[in-house]
């Protein structure tokens, strides 16, 4: 008999725009962006340059790292360093 090779189904991305949690980058939170090949593209909550992360490591953010994150969005637009 032969046995079978599971790979890991690709996950699914979300809605641009939602936030997630990259352990590989300290636990950086940022908004999904797209799909670059096998990597999702996403970028700080509060602009700047997108990074690739593996979509297998994401994870939603928590409640306080999401209150973290949505403060922050906020706070730089009220300073006028987002649209």
């Amino acid at each position: 008999m032969s046995e079978k090779t599971s790979r890991p189904t690709p996950q699914e991305p979300p809605s641009i725009g939602t936030l997630l949690v990259d352990p590989e980058r300290g636990d950086r939170v940022g908004e999904f962006r797209g799909v670059s090949g096998p990597y999702w593209s996403i970028r700080p909550v509060t602009g700047g340059t997108e990074w690739e992360a593996d979509p297998a490591t994401l994870r939603p953010p928590g409640q306080a790292e999401r209150l973290r994150a949505e403060t922050a969005r906020a706070n730089a637009r009220s300073r006028g360093e987002l649209l």
